[in-house]
C-alpha cells in the first residue's frame, strides 16, 4: 500500500499543484485565520439576496447621491492635501538643511498619535463660530469679521488631511533622503531648472513611495467615522451606522458595507497596478546624500512653514486637551471614569495578545512554506486593514447571530436550556473584529522580524532535534523579541482609539474612552471630552517613539 508522501520544499513551492500532497496543520492554521476575513465578506455580498427596498427607496430619495458626492470629495480632498502636505514637508526634512531641520524630521510624525476624530473636535472647539479664534477676531475687527467655516466639507477635509499626511511624509521623506541633492543636480546636469528637476526627476523616482502612502490615506479616508459624524458630513460609514441603529436594518446596513468595500478593492487594486509598472524607481537603499543648504529668506520660510503645520496638526490641538482636561478633572476624573480606562486597557491587552500570537504563527507558516497558496492565505488574512470598522462590525456581527441563534435552538432541543443570548452580548465579536482589522500591523513587524533570522539557524537548531512549537518557541521567540513588542504595542494602540468596531459592537455597559468621546462630542461638549481624548493621545505616543527609533536606526 502506497503511502501518502510527507511535504517537502520542493512540493511546498509547486502551490498544491499536486492533490497528493497533504497540507500541514500551519497551512490549516492560515486557511482558518484567512477564512475569518473571507466569512463576513462573503455575508455583506450576500445580504443583496433580500434588498432592503424600502430604505434603499428613502436612501435613494434623500441621502444616496449626498452619500456618493461627499465620499468622492471626501477622498479627493484628503488624498489631494496629504499629499501637497506630506511632500513638501518630507522634501525639507529629507533633502534639504534649514534650523530646526532635526528636530521637525522627527516631530511631524507626532499628528499619527492623535486619533482623528480627536482632532475634529479640538478644532471645532478652537476655530467654529464660538471658539476663542473667531471671538477674538470678531473683538478686534468688528461682528463682521469673515472666517472661513468650519462646519464644511472644506473643513473636514482640512482636519483630516493635517491628521493623515504622515503617512505620506513618512514613506517620502525615506526616499528623498536617499535621492536629495545628488538627483536634483542629476536632472540640472542634463538642462532642468531647479523646481522643473524636482517634478521630472526627483517626484518620479519617489513616486512607489508616495504611491503607497497616498493608498494608505485613501483606506483611512474612506474608513473614518469618527471626524465625519463630529462635523455631520456623512458619508457611507455614517450610513452604515445609521442604518443599523437609526432604521434597525442590518440588510441595508449590511448592503452599505459591501459598496463600501468595493470602493476599497477598486483602490488596492489600482495601487497594485501602479506598482507593477513602477520599474524605474530605485531597487536598493543608499546611503543618504548630502543636504540641499537653504540660504537666506528661503531657510526661514522653510522653519516657519514646518512649524506652522506642526502647530496645528498636534501642538495647538494638545495644548487646548490640557487646558480643558485640568477645568474638569476633578469633575469628570471618578470611578465611572476608571471604569472606562479599564474597559479600554482590558480590550487593547487582549485584543494584543491576540493579534500578536496569530501573528506570529502566520509568519512562522509562511517561512516554513513557501508556496504560493500559503502565501496567498496570509495576504488574505492580513487584508482586513483595508476594511472599515463600520463594515467589519455588521460583517462579523451577522454571522456571529446567525450562530447565536443555531446553538441555542440546539441547546433548547438536547438540554431544555433555555437561553437568550450565547455569543451576542459579549465582547468575543469585538475582539474577532479588532483581530482582523488590525491583523496587518501585528504581522508585518513580526514577519520582518522573522526575516531577519537566517535559515543557518533553522538547519543548525533541527540538527539538535528542535523542530515545529518547539524550534518556534526556543529558537525563534526570544530573538523575536522586539517584533513582538512593536506588533503589541501597535495593536494595542490601534484599538484602544478605535471608535466604529467598539460603538457597534460592544456589550450592554462595556464603554469604553473612545465611545465616551462619541457620546460627549454628538453633544457638542468639547470640554468634557478632553480628558478621555488626553488619554488616548497619550497611549498613541508609544508606537510614534518606536517608529522614530527605527526610522533613525534606518
Amino acid at each position: 500500500m502506497q503511502q501518502t508522501p510527507a511535504i517537502t520544499p520542493e512540493a511546498s513551492s509547486r502551490g498544491f499543484r499536486c492533490f497528493h500532497v497533504k497540507p500541514s496543520a500551519w497551512q490549516w492554521l492560515t486557511l482558518g485565520v484567512a477564512l475569518l476575513v473571507l466569512v463576513p465578506l462573503s455575508v455583506l455580498f450576500f445580504a443583496w439576496t433580500e434588498p432592503a427596498w424600502d430604505i434603499w427607496q428613502h436612501l435613494r430619495e434623500t441621502l444616496l447621491s449626498r452619500l456618493l458626492l461627499n465620499t468622492m470629495i471626501l477622498v479627493v480632498g484628503v488624498s489631494s492635501g496629504t499629499l501637497l502636505i506630506g511632500i513638501s514637508l518630507a522634501w525639507l526634512t529629507g533633502a534639504c538643511d534649514f534650523p530646526g531641520r532635526r528636530v521637525f524630521s522627527w516631530a511631524l510624525l507626532l499628528p499619527l498619535a492623535m486619533p482623528t476624530y480627536v482632532l475634529a473636535f479640538v478644532s471645532l472647539g478652537i476655530f467654529d463660530f464660538t471658539g476663542p479664534v473667531q471671538t477674538q477676531l470678531r473683538e478686534w475687527f468688528g461682528r463682521g469679521a469673515w472666517f472661513p467655516d468650519m462646519r464644511s466639507a472644506g473643513g473636514v477635509v482640512l482636519v483630516m488631511s493635517l491628521a493623515l499626511y504622515p503617512y505620506v511624509y513618512l514613506l517620502a521623506r525615506n526616499a528623498f533622503r536617499t535621492q536629495g541633492k545628488r538627483a536634483l543636480e542629476a536632472a540640472q546636469s542634463l538642462g532642468c531648472s531647479p523646481v522643473g528637476g524636482f517634478f521630472k526627476v526627483v517626484l518620479p523616482m519617489a513616486r512607489p513611495w508616495i504611491t503607497g502612502g497616498a493608498t494608505l490615506v485613501l483606506m483611512e479616508a474612506l474608513a473614518d467615522f469618527g471626524a465625519v459624524s463630529i462635523f455631520n458630513y456623512d458619508t457611507f460609514t455614517t450610513a452604515i451606522y445609521k442604518a443599523w441603529f437609526g432604521f434597525f436594518s442590518l440588510s441595508a446596513a449590511a448592503q452599505l458595507s459591501s459598496l463600501l468595500v468595493a470602493m476599497v478593492f477598486v483602490l488596492v487594486a489600482i495601487e497594485q497596478r501602479l506598482r507593477k509598472r513602477m520599474r524605474f524607481a530605485q531597487s536598493r537603499i543608499t546611503p543618504q546624500t548630502e543636504s540641499i543648504k537653504l540660504t537666506g529668506g528661503r531657510k526661514w520660510l522653510a522653519t516657519g512653514y514646518c512649524t506652522g503645520i506642526l502647530s496645528i496638526a498636534f501642538l495647538l490641538p494638545a495644548l487646548q486637551l490640557i487646558s480643558w482636561s485640568l477645568e474638569i478633572f476633578h469633575e469628570e476624573f471618578d470611578s465611572r471614569y476608571l471604569g472606562l480606562l479599564g474597559h479600554s486597557l482590558a480590550l487593547g491587552l487582549m485584543s494584543a495578545l491576540l493579534i500578536a500570537a496569530t501573528a506570529l504563527l502566520l509568519a512562522y507558516a509562511g517561512r516554513r512554506h513557501q508556496d504560493r497558496l500559503t502565501h496567498g492565505l496570509i495576504r488574505t488574512a492580513t487584508l482586513g486593514y483595508a476594511l472599515p470598522g463600520t463594515v467589519l462590525a455588521v460583517g462579523i456581527f451577522i454571522p456571529l447571530a446567525w450562530l447565536d441563534n443555531q446553538l441555542i435552538g440546539l441547546a433548547q432541543q438536547l438540554f431544555g436550556l433555555q437561553i437568550s443570548q450565547l455569543l451576542q452580548g459579549t465582547i468575543l465579536i469585538m475582539l474577532l473584529a479588532y483581530m482582523i482589522r488590525f491583523m496587518a500591523a501585528g504581522f508585518k513587524s513580526i514577519d520582518s522580524a522573522m526575516h531577519r533570522v537566517t535559515t543557518n539557524i533553522d538547519e543548525a537548531s533541527r540538527l539538535m532535534g528542535l523542530r515545529g512549537i518547539k524550534l518556534l518557541y526556543k529558537v525563534h521567540l526570544p530573538m523575536l523579541r522586539g517584533g513582538i513588542f512593536t506588533a503589541l504595542t501597535l495593536a494595542f494602540v490601534d484599538v484602544m482609539k478605535e471608535m466604529p468596531i467598539t460603538l457597534m459592537t460592544r456589550p450592554f455597559g462595556w464603554d469604553t474612552l473612545a465611545v465616551k468621546i462619541f457620546e460627549l462630542t454628538s453633544e457638542g461638549e468639547w470640554d468634557r471630552a478632553a480628558l478621555p481624548s488626553l488619554t488616548l493621545l497619550m497611549s498613541g505616543l508609544l508606537p510614534i517613539v518606536l517608529l522614530m527609533r527605527q526610522t533613525d536606526k534606518d
